[in-house]
């Protein structure tokens, strides 16, 4: 395999030049600037790793010149999100930051080299064997609509799959962040390896430590025998963590270290375990704030953040919402073996105008209330109960949030357990909230 490395750094340069030189596989040809690499590069070359803060030509105006014509892998030691996103919008297969460890380099290129071989196949392959749109593999996925604002966060969660770089999936809660993570991972490389999916949120802040990293038999009072955590479960895969955003402050350190020096250690160990995991994060909280009220390390921040992906919101997607609607109500149906039914032309115009503050787990959870408690074949805006729900756009997410956890608890009789579940949250979220809006 032929691999042009294009770094102004004479001694990064080198130190690469040798290093690669160890692997009989690569046959390697370095350059000082992109305007010496675009002089020699003649078509032979199966792949390009560069810099991007580099003199004569910038890193991305390099890209672009390749045109597509060559997998590419960015070294920097200048992140930014923006820099970030603009190389994976350019195509480029992988994204690290210096300083890196040259087997990360390497695995990095070997991921192209495959990704390489499948595009060459999916183009030899005749149209019959495309048949696999994308709008079935987003079904397959667990998507349910195809508006444009989904499809536009789609296509840049595939140009991120192919590559190895953490993502934060951004957006309210029930838009579907953990529907993202699994594409994303059924998208990538990865995608035979485990998906491990853990809510920060959902577990007691003395359990986290011990969940994530595993002990060692003897670590504390319970500790009977020694247990992997999920980084090391998730070897070879994919860790989700949702509501990075609640992570206690203390252990984001251990987080951070991990994620850098791809090892953790277990709780009563003092043995260092590699990891090798793709880290997808999620929030519906501001990280910004939380970092001026230092309740967030920024340094982590910028660790897990270095592709963006915002999900819209379901009111900014009400093409989906009568198609996932009808959806749910055939699976309610055969689920419970009920007459098939409808919904009143009433009913969907209440459902279009609704604002979805719970987004599309809110709507799917009233759906299936009405299909249940509706007497006949039809269902009516009555059966609906949306009237006392709808709450004016110019409230902000938490109160309209603190509004739907207050009717909710209300008709449960402030049941946590019941009411948790028809929010779709976990009871400890319910909890922390309940405190937060002052409704206990």
């Amino acid at each position: 395999m032929k691999i042009a490395i294009v770094e102004d750094d004479i001694n990064v340069r080198k130190s690469l030049e040798i290093a690669m030189g160890e692997y009989s596989e690569f046959k390697i040809e370095t350059f000082k600037n992109p305007l010496d690499a675009l002089k020699k590069l003649d078509g032979s070359y199966d792949l390009i790793v560069t810099d991007l803060n580099m003199p004569k030509m910038d890193g991305i105006e390099f890209i672009k010149e390749l045109n597509g014509r060559y997998e590419v892998v960015v070294i920097t030691g200048n992140a930014t999100l923006q820099r970030a996103v603009e190389s994976i919008k350019l195509g480029v297969k992988d994204f690290l930051i210096k300083p890196f460890e040259i087997e990360t380099l390497v695995k990095a290129i070997k991921r192209a080299d495959k990704v390489q071989k499948v595009v060459k196949k999916r183009d030899s392959d005749k149209v019959e064997d495309e048949s696999n749109s994308d709008r079935e593999i987003e079904e397959k996925d667990g998507f349910l609509g195809e508006s444009p604002a989904l499809l536009k966060s789609l296509n840049i969660a595939k140009r991120t799959a192919v590559t190895d770089v953490s993502v934060l999936l951004l957006g309210e809660s029930g838009v579907g962040k953990e529907v993202f993570a699994k594409y994303i991972h059924n998208n990538s490389n990865r995608k035979k390896r485990p998906f491990i999916a853990i809510n920060m949120a959902a577990i007691p802040e003395h359990l986290l430590e011990s969940e994530l990293f595993g002990y060692e038999k003897g670590a504390f009072t319970d500790a009977s025998a020694s247990k992997q955590g999920q980084f090391e479960l998730a070897s070879g895969g994919t860790l989700f963590l949702d509501e990075i955003a609640e992570m206690p402050y203390p252990l984001q350190a251990k987080l951070l270290r991990a994620l850098q020096e791809r090892e953790i250690m277990r709780l009563g160990s003092k043995k260092s375990i590699p990891i090798d995991i793709r880290l997808i994060s999620a929030t519906n909280a501001s990280i910004e704030d939380k970092i001026e009220k230092s309740e967030f390390r920024e340094d982590l921040y910028y660790r897990i953040n270095t592709i963006p992906l915002n999900i819209p919101p379901l009111r900014e997607r009400k093409e989906e919402i009568l198609d996932i609607a009808n959806r749910k109500l055939q699976q309610v149906s055969n689920e419970y073996g009920l007459e098939e039914r409808e919904f009143s032309e009433e009913a969907k115009d209440e459902l279009l105008n609704y604002s979805w503050p719970g987004n599309i787990r809110e709507l799917l959870s009233v759906v299936e209330r009405a299909s249940i408690l509706s007497d006949g074949d039809v269902i009516t805006p009555e059966n609906l109960f949306l009237q006392n729900r709808e709450v004016k756009q110019e409230k902000s997410i938490a109160d309209m949030e603190k509004e739907l956890i207050t009717e909710v608890l209300n008709s449960c009789n402030f049941d946590k357990k019941e009411s948790a579940k028809i929010l779709g949250m976990a009871q400890t979220v319910l909890e922390r909230k309940t405190k937060q809006y002052g409704l206990l």
